[in-house]
């Protein structure tokens, strides 16, 4: 865990005023410690990507919470995928191959 200080150290792109709009904004969401925000290796990530959208593509500051949104939905369904697709893996063989037959059916014809 990470206070601002050794997150403005770590990510050199960032400077103090700048993380602590973005928490205030709510782009970045740390957990609270005694003596103020700590921020775990999420975070840190999520700093990044924020410094990537602002500084590198010049998202304007209306556009990042939407963009941050759509990602966090993306990652969202990618779990939810990853177990939906360890339930089907833990099925007797049978049950797997109707699942995968039924699912293929609804995919569109490539012709």
């Amino acid at each position: 865990m990470l206070n601002e200080q050794d997150v403005v150290a770590t990510v050199r792109r960032v400077e103090l005023r700048e993380l602590r709009l973005w928490v205030n904004e709510g782009w970045v969401k740390p957990a609270q410690g005694e003596s103020g925000p700590v921020f775990d290796d999420l975070d840190v990530a999520r700093i990044r990507l924020v410094c990537d959208l602002r500084k590198d593509m010049s998202l304007p500051d209306d556009a990042v919470p939407v963009v941050l949104s759509l990602l966090d939905q993306v990652h969202g369904l990618r779990r939810e995928l990853r177990g939906l697709v360890e339930a089907v893996e833990a099925q007797p063989s049978m049950t797997k191959k109707a699942v995968i037959e039924a699912y293929r059916a609804r995919l569109p014809d490539d012709d």
